[in-house]
């Protein structure tokens, strides 16, 4: 029985459903050899992968002897869901907030606030 998903992802929860999301589906061998530095162990990856399992973000297929993990998450939404925790838990649920912080501290380049511009012309468009 697969337990509540957790709403954001631990950092080697993050590195091993990367590799999920670029190849589709992997062995824990497949994974373990597809991580970038610092490696992780076999028996790490394999214990991780399970607890993705019970947390609902992975399912696993047996394949001879071993088992084929997939994603069941996709990473939009493991994002938006990371997002919204930020956001609920930082920002009091406040886009604006969230929004102003971002822009404050973050540097932008012209193309970031072209694009950042065009989206905002879009959603008032959107609402006329």
């Amino acid at each position: 029985m697969s337990r509540k998903r957790a709403v954001v992802l631990t950092d080697h929860e993050l590195r091993l459903m990367e590799v999920l999301w670029t190849n589709g589906s992997a062995t824990v061998s497949e994974v373990t050899a597809a991580l970038t530095p610092p490696i992780l162990a076999y028996n790490t990856v394999l214990s991780t992968l399970r607890t993705l399992e019970q947390k609902g973000y992975v399912a696993h297929k047996e394949i001879g002897r071993s088992f084929t993990y997939r994603p069941l998450v996709e990473r939009n939404d493991a994002a938006k869901s990371a997002v919204n925790h930020v956001l609920a838990r930082f920002f009091k649920n406040s886009p604006n907030a969230l929004a102003v912080t971002l822009l404050d501290d973050v540097p932008l380049t012209d193309a970031d606030r072209k694009q950042i511009r065009e989206l905002l012309e879009r959603k008032a468009k959107a609402r006329e």
